[in-house]
Order: C-alpha cells, then sequence, then structure tokens
C-alpha cells in the first residue's frame, strides 16, 4: 500500500525548473572531480527526525501525523514506520538511514520484551532493505530520553543505571551489525552536569570512557569493523556536557585511549551552540584525523537551542564541502537529523524539507569543488607560510634549532617586520566570486 500517495520519484529537473518536487542541483550521476555526486554525498534519513517526531514542543501537543495509518505504541506502527521509511527513501533516491533503538519499536517497562521487538523489527527492515539499495548508515541507543537517565547513562551516580545503558548498547550493537551498519554513535544527551556542588567530574568521565570501551570490545567480537562516533554537543539537555566540542571530544578520546576506534560525528547545530562555525568543528576533526559523519542540519542563531532546521544556506554548505573535500571524504555519510517546523506538517512538506538539504548540499559541493580547482584560496594559504619553507622557518619546522639560536637570530633583527597581510576581504570576495560570479 502506497502511504505518500501522489507524491511520484523526484527526479533532477535543472536549476531552472519551477517543480516543488524536483530537484534543481542533487543529480545523482553528475560527476564532481571524477565522483559521481551520490558517492560525495551518501545522505542518511534520520528515523526519529522524519518517522517520529509530530512538532510537539513544551508548548503544545505535535501537529503532524506520524501514525501512517496504525496505532502509536504497537508493534504494527513500528512496521508502518518502516514501510513510510522506505518509500520515503525509494522516491528521493536516498541510499542511507540512522536509528535509535527506542525509535525503531515502542519502548516496554521491560527491557527483554523491547529487546524482541527490536529483533521482530530489525527482520522486517531486512527484508525491507532486500532488493534495494539502501544501508544502514549507523544505529544508537536512546540514553536520555527516560527519567532513569536523568543524570546520564554512562556518567550516571547509578551502578544499576549503568548496567542497563550497556544492555541498551550491547542490543542496539546486535541490530546495528545485523543490519549492516557502517557506524555506531555516542550522543551523550545527558552525559554532564548542573551543578559541581554534587558531581564528580573524574569519576563520571572514566565511567563513559569504561562504557564506551566495553561497547568496542563488544562490537569487535561480533564482527563490527565500521568506525564507532562521539557526536559533541556544548549544552541541552545539560548544562554543561563533557563533549563540548571537537577540540574537547578529541582530547577526551586520546585521553582515555579510545582514538584508534572512534571518530567524530559532527552536526552543525551542535557547533553553533558551541560557539564555533560549523567549518571549524568539522576542520578540527579533520586536522586530527577524526573527521567520520555529519548530521546535516542547521541552528537559528536567533535561539540558544538546538533548532535542527533543515539545510537551507549555499554559502554554509559550500564552506562544509570545501572543508569534506580537502579531508578525502568520510567515512560515514550526511545524515539530515532535522525536522519541518511545527507548522509544516504535511507529508508533502516532508519532502520538500529534503529536496531543500539535499539541493543545498549539492549545490555546495558544486560550488567546493570549484574553489577547490581555482585554486586561490588554497594557494594563498600556503604563501602565507612560506617564511617556514626556507632558512631559519625550515629549522623550526624540522625541530634542528635551540631556543639560544632563535633568539640570536632576533637579535640581530632588531625588530622584525609586520607579517603579511591576511587579506581576509579578498579572500571572501573570492568566495563571493565562485558562489554568484
Amino acid at each position: 500500500m502506497e502511504i505518500f500517495n501522489g507524491i511520484p520519484a523526484i527526479r533532477y529537473e535543472g536549476p531552472k525548473s519551477q517543480n516543488p518536487l524536483s530537484f534543481k542541483y542533487y543529480d545523482a550521476d553528475r560527476l564532481i572531480l571524477g565522483k559521481p555526486m551520490r558517492e560525495h554525498l551518501p545522505f542518511a534519513m534520520a528515523y526519529w527526525h522524519n518517522l517520529c517526531a509530530t512538532g510537539t514542543d513544551m508548548f503544545g501537543p505535535g501537529t503532524a501525523d506520524k501514525s501512517f495509518g496504525a496505532t502509536p505504541g504497537t508493534m504494527e506502527h513500528a512496521k508502518a514506520k518502516a514501510d513510510a521509511g522506505f518509500e520515503f527513501m525509494q522516491k528521493l533516491g536516498i541510499r542511507y538511514f540512522c536509528f535509535h533503538d527506542v525509535d525503531l519499536v515502542p519502548e516496554d517497562t521491560d527491557i527483554n520484551v523491547t529487546n524482541a521487538r527490536l529483533d521482530e523489527i530489525s527482520d522486517y527492515i531486512l527484508e525491507k532493505m532486500a532488493g534495494t539499495d539502501i544501508k544502514c548508515l549507523w544505529g544508537t541507543a536512546n540514553m536520555f530520553s527516560n527519567p532513569r537517565y536523568m543524570n546520564g547513562a554512562g556518567s550516571s551516580n547509578s551502578a544499576d543505571v549503568f548496567c542497563f545503558a550497556a544492555a541498551q548498547v550491547k542490543k542496539a550493537l546486535d541490530i546495528t551489525v545485523k543490519l549492516g551498519g557502517r557506524g555506531y554513535v555516542f550522543w551523550g544527551g545527558r552525559e554532564g552536569y548542573e551543578t559541581l556542588l554534587n558531581t564528580d567530574v573524574k569519576f563520571e568521565q572514566e565511567n563513559i570512557a569504561r562504557l564506551m570501551h566495553l561497547a568496542v570490545d563488544y562490537g569487535r567480537s561480533i564482527g563490527f569493523t565500521g568506525d564507532f562516533y562521539i557526536e559533541p554537543k556544548p549544552k541541552e539537555p545539560m548544562k554543561h556536557q563533557y563533549d563540548f566540542d571537537a577540540a574537547t571530544a578529541v582530547g577526551f578520546l586520546r585521553q582515555y585511549g579510545l582514538d584508534k576506534d572512534f571518530k567524530l560525528n559532527i552536526e552543525a547545530n551542535h557547533a553553533t551552540l558551541a560557539g564555533h562555525t560549523f567549518q571549524h568543528d568539522l576542520r578540527i576533526s579533520a586536522i586530527n584525523g577524526m573527521l567520520g559523519s555529519i548530521d546535516a542540519n542547521t541552528g537559528d542563531l536567533l535561539l540558544g537551542w538546538d533548532t535542527d532546521e533543515f539545510p537551507y544556506s549555499v554559502y554554509y554548505t559550500t564552506m562544509c564541502m570545501f572543508e569534506v573535500l580537502k579531508s578525502g571524504g568520510l567515512t560515514g555519510g550526511f545524515n539530515f537529523d532535522a525536522k519541518t517546523r511545527r507548522p509544516s506538517y504535511t507529508f508533502e512538506d516532508m519532502f520538500h524539507a529534503f529536496i531543500l538539504g539535499m539541493d543545498t548540499f549539492a549545490l555546495g559541493l558544486i560550488k567546493a569543488a570549484a574553489l577547490v580547482e581555482d585554486g586561490r584560496i588554497d594557494a594563498f594559504v600556503k604563501n602565507r607560510y612560506a617564511s617556514f619553507e626556507s632558512g631559519i622557518g625550515q629549522k623550526i619546522r624540522s625541530g634542528d634549532v635551540r631556543l639560544k639560536e632563535l633568539s640570536d637570530y632576533a637579535l640581530t633583527m632588531k625588530t622584525p617586520a609586520l607579517p603579511g597581510s591576511g587579506r581576509q576581504e579578498y579572500l571572501e570576495s573570492v568566495v563571493n566570486q565562485i558562489l554568484f560570479g
């Protein structure tokens, strides 16, 4: 039975098309820097927003009907969501999906019942995957919604809650491997604190690392060969979260010996909540060899929380794709961890949102490739540090120098010339020329 009646398969029609149910820039087969656009942009559907979120907020109930013809809270509804998700992905040409465990099935008060439901629905999803090119990008466990996780999961002050979190991680890993997932994510939704008056930070961080090590050991033992991910986020729901930003997460992984198995899943909206640009957290991840996957969304800079909007700024996606291209691509993909606005409540709005996001990233890819091929930005950056390619600069870079030698060199100069101009305004004009010229 077709769920999205009247909505056709979405095709590429080009930038002059005024058909709202068509791609203007996402042309899956178009070669960009020698590789098809679909390979540069492995898009994924977020199960939780697209198939579960109804637009509920703290001021009112949901506006969108996500029952898909079944009664919510039942296994029939779980299967109806899977039916809707696969029809949706096939109509858009999306090849991946991501999930939390309790997105797939209703959670029971008995974890044994929940696990049986997960076994049943994962069998059903495997049937849906058969004969398609749709795959699982990554899975994770929801260890933040249930009241038992009020103080976090790995960071909980309760050993019983820690054990329950471990059980959820184990089952979520089982299902991720069963569905062929390329990655497994830890999003520390409540791994943080509200006040230091009642918190042992060292204790909590050590326990979070213990849970992650246990997950790695178990995952490898059952044949999981993909990457584990940390998804940095600075605040909300906790006042201060331990995975504040990319740099903090990199430091944590290295401190606790997790850096060989973990990379980062960077979300645009989380980067801006941390006071950074999306581009910044991507660059920090990449230079540390930990850029793994991306949650593709955007936030509202006038609002101080995680609004999870669909990306619409081509400038933003161009800068994102510039970082991705320069880093050599992702081991993961681009998951639309984004939701339609509360007044956009129809099925058609869901398609419009994904078309917007996919087109925005496609145009960003095209423009980022043009920036790479143009070469002026890369050439400028290389030339800006040219003084370190010879003479005393080369000795500094090679480590073949002592502090006294540097001091003696400086004394002969008396005072150095000013560094070369950073020419920020010129470089911004180059970007505008590529974007709009």
